[in-house]
């Protein structure tokens, strides 16, 4: 991969994990300076439920800031964009809309493949 195609996908890495570590800031911002108290329990329950939602999709972009993070790490060693399996280059469509992956799309299919065969 030449070096324009890693500038560009390491841009595109370093937008998206400011993009994500401000949302984490706002969430936590958000959740420690709310001073709610509803006496209805319902209303409770409601505010209880949605702040586990947003824990539970923030716990997903934790994993993918340490993705974004391990992407970063191979353009600088001069390993991104190649397979971690076969060696193969991956495609820049595929690359394209999983920045963060390590896999060509052969080798995910055969992982996807082995994963449901396993029933896992």
């Amino acid at each position: 991969m030449d070096a324009n195609t890693q500038e560009y996908f390491k841009e595109i890495l370093l937008k998206r994990l400011d993009e994500l570590i401000d949302e984490a800031e706002r969430t936590v911002a958000g959740m420690t300076d709310t001073e709610e108290t509803f006496p209805d329990p319902t209303d409770r329950a409601t505010l209880e439920s949605d702040r586990n939602f947003m824990l539970r999709i923030r716990d997903r972009e934790r994993k993918l800031i340490v993705k974004i993070r391990e992407a970063l790490e191979r353009i600088e060693d001069g390993n991104f964009g190649v397979c971690e399996v076969c060696g193969d280059d991956i495609g820049i469509d595929r690359l394209n809309a999983r920045p963060v992956t390590t896999l060509c799309i052969e080798c995910k299919r055969k992982e996807e493949a082995t994963e449901k065969a396993r029933g896992t």
